[in-house]
């Protein structure tokens, strides 16, 4: 029974006040989580669109889509899609339909989201959240080569979030496609080889010549066919990943996990990185709250993202992105000790842009 004092006196509720109010709380709880299955429904149809404008996108690039010329010292701000990223430029499909830009990064190149009303200004972000996929507006003014140079890059929270979920999506995916396509490759290649065998069989009676235009002609084929299929395998090669633990709860990295780090950093000093972009991912085990572990997920990412720039001097536009995933895409069984701790960990993936590596 509900008291209230008022005055020295007490007032009993009636029990059907205490019962609406008790269903009032029971709808509000409903409609919280309506809401957060239409958040999540919203961002599921944001993510499926970003990934068909990408992948038109990469098709049409594939097809010879040639560029767009934006004249020197021209001041022009364009609105589209992010289709192909490299280290220091992207490449921006305008989503009024003109066409597919070079945009050039550089140190004065200006981050953030739009105005929150106004007296709220947009958060600053850092160049690598410029994702693939993700739907932003480029202010900036054409240079010599014909690109834009950023002055200026602004995009919402929500097409940030669905680029995120793209991204962490597509890269296994890209790997798998890019291992069967090597396996393709060389199939392909042992079929090529035996034909010019049994064609060189077959043309004993022929001339040195026509033999050896024949063997060119199958090369130039081969050539074609492998450039074709390297084009429709998105902008990335996944090299290696670099696995860092955690302990229960932590997001601080711990001696095991700088020793990793420490190794790999020294067997790549001798590599060509000139390509090479990083994408940090953290991830949790499956104990306590969902929400919580995947703030704790991305405090993890940070965490050793923090440990690179500091101590390795990593340049951040090297970083395809900071994305923390929570207890999703676990590497192991959450039901035993083991397995969570396997699952506690950042993945350190490091990715070969291939129109720079020239494969």
């Amino acid at each position: 029974m509900l008291q209230l004092g008022f005055k020295g006196k007490r007032v009993i509720a009636p029990r059907s006040s205490r019962k609406k109010r008790a269903d009032l709380g029971s709808v509000g709880d409903k409609f919280g989580r309506g809401e957060s299955i239409m958040s999540s429904l919203k961002l599921s149809i944001r993510t499926a669109i970003i990934a068909l404008v990408v992948c038109i996108g990469l098709v049409s690039q594939g097809f010879g889509q040639e560029r767009q010329h934006v004249p020197a010292g021209t001041n022009v701000k364009f609105k589209g899609y992010i289709i192909s990223r490299a280290p220091e430029a992207f490449v921006l499909k305008d989503e009024a339909g003109s066409g597919y830009y070079n945009v050039d990064l550089v140190g004065s190149t200006v981050v953030k989201t739009y105005k929150k009303g106004v007296f709220r200004g947009g958060k600053d972000y850092n160049m690598s959240y410029l994702l693939r996929g993700l739907r932003c507006e480029v202010a900036g003014r054409g240079n010599s080569d014909g690109a834009i140079v950023a002055d200026d890059i602004r995009f919402e929270e929500n097409d940030l979030q669905a680029a995120q979920s793209m991204e962490v999506r597509m890269a296994p995916a890209e790997a798998e496609l890019a291992a069967q396509a090597e396996n393709q490759k060389r199939m392909e290649g042992q079929m090529a080889e035996n034909a010019a065998i049994a064609a060189a069989q077959a043309a004993k009676a022929q001339s040195a010549a026509e033999a050896a235009q024949i063997k060119a002609d199958a090369a130039a084929a081969d050539a074609a066919r492998a450039n074709n299929r390297i084009n429709g395998l998105g902008d990335f090669d996944l090299i290696k990943t670099v696995t860092v633990p955690f302990a229960t709860g932590s997001s601080t990295i711990g001696p095991k996990g700088k020793s990793i780090i420490d190794t790999a950093v020294a067997k790549a000093k001798g590599e060509d990185k000139s390509a090479w972009m990083i994408c940090v991912v953290g991830f949790a085990d499956s104990s306590g709250h969902s929400a919580k572990n995947k703030a704790l997920s991305e405090r993890r990412a940070n965490a050793v993202i923090g440990y690179l720039v500091s101590k390795y001097n990593l340049p951040l536009q090297r970083l395809v992105q900071p994305f923390g995933y929570g207890e999703g895409e676990p590497a192991a069984d959450n039901s035993t000790a083991a397995g969570r701790a396997a699952n506690r960990r950042v993945e350190i993936r490091v990715l070969s842009n291939k129109g720079i590596a020239g494969n």
